[in-house]
């Protein structure tokens, strides 16, 4: 089933486990990915990034992402990741995704507040859900997810108080945050700072979200959801994982194109299945589907208002 962001993260910020954000920027990763999910029975969020529509051009991913979306038997959001400009992100909403994030983060502070709120408000009025990101989130040399090299990192951490102020004026539905992570893969162990994620944490009342999971060790992840994290980004691991296997396929059989596409859609769904279970989201798609209804009613109840209100002029 097709749901917004809220409807698969409230829950996980409730009890304590995170959902993963796999990029889908053809059908093998999207295959692969939904495949994870209806065998663990967990929530999912896939999608694509701004920097990746080179290899898969959002039209064409909106195609098969929203449909796969809607025939699921778990709670999948449709997710833009890294839209760095206000037509994209607006695109993405006329094709249907059901989540945006809008990345002003290297953007002044005053600039990044302003132009997430307006986003926000056409967001919702969509039933749609937005992240936004304060702090900027750098790149690793050769990540596919950008080019932002940053030569102290530190100084672009999330700092907590502004990370109150931003949620409140802009009304994201989730943050991401910088702590010392960054996309791609690490050539060094990254050095997260949990203290900095649990100080977030208590200070503001939405979803925390950490990019740049791949590579990150599985105490990482654990010590991260542990303090609050209920979403993660990965790409570069099932990325990876499906390649790895087309090639062994190939060299092993030599055949085509063919041959080599059920062992990239398993591999990618091999690779997402850990993750799931890593996350602790393996068998919560029970939770987001209430919340989905309860959503739903909620909605329901408002648009039966509004048509009362209506009626008595």
């Amino acid at each position: 089933m097709l749901v917004n962001m809220n409807e698969v993260l409230r829950p996980a910020k409730k009890n304590h486990y995170a959902v993963g954000l796999f990029n889908a920027v053809n059908l093998e990763l999207a295959r692969g990915i939904i495949n994870a999910a209806e065998a663990t029975r967990s929530p999912v969020i896939m999608g694509t990034a701004e920097v990746l529509l080179p290899y898969g051009p959002l039209e064409e991913v909106s195609y098969y992402l929203i449909p796969m979306a809607k025939k699921a038997s778990v709670p999948v959001v449709v997710h833009l990741d890294h839209g760095l400009s206000y037509d994209l992100c607006i695109k993405a909403l006329d094709l249907g995704f059901s989540s945006i994030m809008y990345d002003c983060s290297t953007d002044s502070y005053e600039e990044n507040v302003r132009k997430v709120k307006e986003m926000a408000e056409i967001a919702h009025s969509r039933g749609a859900t937005i992240e936004g990101e304060l702090g900027h989130v750098g790149d690793n040399e050769g990540s596919a997810e950008g080019s932002s090299h940053l030569a102290d990192p530190s100084a672009f951490f999330t700092d907590p108080k502004m990370a109150k102020d931003f949620v409140e004026k802009t009304g994201v539905d989730a943050l991401a945050i910088a702590v010392g992570n960054a996309h791609g893969a690490y050539k060094l162990p990254p050095k997260l700072d949990f203290e900095r994620i649990r100080t977030i944490a208590n200070t503001v009342d939405v979803p925390l979200v950490l990019h740049g999971g791949s590579g990150l060790t599985d105490n990482d992840f654990r010590q991260a959801i542990k303090e609050d994290i209920s979403k993660v980004n990965i790409f570069t691991d099932i990325n990876v994982a499906a390649v790895e296997a087309e090639f062994k396929k190939f060299q092993s059989m030599d055949k085509g194109l063919i041959d080599l596409i059920p062992a990239a859609v398993e591999a990618v769904k091999q690779e997402t299945t850990k993750k799931m279970k890593l996350f602790s989201s393996d068998g919560k798609a029970d939770l987001s589907a209430a919340a989905s209804k309860t959503n739903l009613d909620m909605i329901a109840e408002l648009v039966a208002a509004e048509v009362a209100k209506y009626l008595k002029k």
